[in-house]
């Protein structure tokens, strides 16, 4: 006979939860994590261009539907 097992824990159950956000936006609390993979530097958020910018790498990071792309060959340099 099998032993009983409990049940899975729904998504409700789970002490971390993702906040919702609108299409095109990035959570706040990542943005505070992230930094520049090349000086390991800050970044800052334009919102308006859905872009972070490395001003110490002269580079910038798109975000996509959401999603910093934070890959140096991804970036446009600063100024374009």
């Amino acid at each position: 006979m099998a032993e009983p097992t409990e049940p899975a824990a729904s998504a409700s159950d789970t002490k971390t939860t993702v906040p919702v956000t609108r299409p095109g936006t990035v959570d706040l609390r990542l943005l505070e994590i992230l930094v520049c993979p090349v000086t390991k530097g800050p970044l800052e958020y334009d919102a308006a261009a859905g872009e972070l910018i490395s001003r110490a790498a002269k580079l910038v990071y798109p975000i996509r539907e959401g999603i910093p792309i934070m890959l140096p060959e991804e970036a446009r340099p600063l100024g374009e």
